[in-house]
């Protein structure tokens, strides 16, 4: 019986252990924002209502997800080849899904204030496309196996735009419809965004690493 207990007690500290990081995936890498070559068209040709952008914040005493919504979304494509790209995300748009709706609307208002992303000053971010390869990034640690690009953009929140790069899930299908997935993590004090994420704050500590989980529509 006392092994049993002491299975259970070692199981239960796991999972409490388990919710202190990101879920699973790629960790985007980040430099210094680059050029953008080509611009892409200004109407939308990304299908705002079929695409999503969710998101995973995690802290030792458990995790928090919801949805940020695309405002603008478009590409500019060369043959079955993406050139170019410019999408704009909503802020005030951030939206969260725990099992407590009052719980929830206390976390949405303060993502959105000042001491996350500043909603009212800051009320879209944007990503621009610089480059898209075949292939996925030649990493054996690569979490997204199914990946048959490697995504490369700068991306803007508040007044800070870094270049970023991550593996996704491209396809054209016959009817000129793109779809496109991506799943990674991304340091958020990279964009200034570092409330509560020095770990010397213990179990009071907000992991820095944020979970966003893309899936696009368009047409090409």
């Amino acid at each position: 019986m006392k092994k049993i207990a002491y299975g259970t007690a070692m199981l239960s500290i796991l999972l409490m252990t388990a919710c202190k990081d990101a879920p699973k995936a790629d960790e985007a890498k980040t430099t210094e924002a680059k050029a953008v070559e080509t611009p892409a068209p200004a109407a939308n040709n990304v299908d705002l209502q079929k695409s999503s952008v969710q998101w995973v914040g995690t802290k030792p005493t458990g995790r928090h997800h919801g949805t940020v919504t695309l405002k603008e979304g478009n590409f500019k494509m060369d043959g079955d080849n993406i050139k170019a790209g410019h999408f704009v995300i909503d802020m005030n748009s951030i939206m969260a899904y725990d099992d407590d709706n009052s719980a929830n609307d206390k976390l949405q208002g303060h993502l959105k204030s000042p001491d996350f992303f500043d909603a009212a000053k800051y009320g879209t971010a944007e990503f621009d496309i610089t480059g898209v390869t075949a292939g996925a990034p030649a990493d054996k640690n690569l979490i997204m196996k199914d990946a048959t690009h490697t995504v490369t953009g700068n991306l803007k929140i508040k007044d800070v735009t870094k270049s970023i790069s991550f593996p996704a899930k491209i396809t054209v299908a016959d009817n000129n419809k793109l779809m496109a997935d991506a799943e990674f993590n991304l340091d958020r004090t990279l964009w200034g965004v570092s409330y509560k994420s020095d770990k010397s704050l213990g179990d009071k500590v907000i992991n820095s690493d944020i979970n966003f989980k893309i899936h696009i529509e368009a047409t090409k």
